[in-house]
């Protein structure tokens, strides 16, 4: 009812209707986001392991710092796979699944390893994360036709990245 309410005001005032393929304006997907979340799951790995081979004493101040490391662990696997799920579902289209029909498996590959990476703290696992956000990166770019390059990160854990090579 309300549908019809505002269909006969948009008549009535001539108010044109929007309209638009995508939930953002385009251009403004990048796949760095979940590429740091990456990283950042790999750096809050290293750091829980670290943590743990320093100190043998259990305490409130112990439980407290692993207790975060995890939290922002948990936070970026998902952000990762939130942001993939978003570029995956609203920015490549038929065209493009066309041209790389291994995105869909390399999407699915991503949503396990970043659940794999919420349930352990296997680091082979989030490299593994990594590498394959790299290679989902790479097939976002070549979409667009942006030659890349493979650069270390500046700052921990330092593992490499693809960018836009602009």
């Amino acid at each position: 009812m309300i549908y019809k309410l505002f269909e006969a005001f948009d008549k009535r005032f001539g108010v044109e209707r929007a309209k638009a393929h995508c939930d953002v304006p385009c251009g403004i997907y990048d796949p760095i986001i979940p590429q740091i979340a990456a990283l950042t799951v790999v750096r809050m790995i290293d750091l829980m392991t670290d943590l743990e081979g320093k100190t043998t004493d259990k305490n409130l101040a112990y439980f407290n710092t692993l207790s975060r490391y995890v939290a922002v662990k948990e936070e970026h696997a998902e952000k990762l796979k939130n942001d993939v799920r978003v570029i995956w579902g609203d920015y490549l289209k038929a065209q493009h699944l066309e041209k790389y029909p291994q995105a869909h498996a390399l999407v699915h590959e991503i949503m396990a390893l970043g659940s794999k990476v919420r349930q352990t703290t296997d680091r082979e696992t989030a490299l593994k994360l990594v590498e394959k956000l790299n290679d989902f990166a790479q097939i976002f770019w070549e979409t667009k036709g942006v030659a890349t390059k493979r650069a270390k990160a500046p700052y921990a854990p330092g593992l490499e990245l693809v960018y836009p090579n602009l």
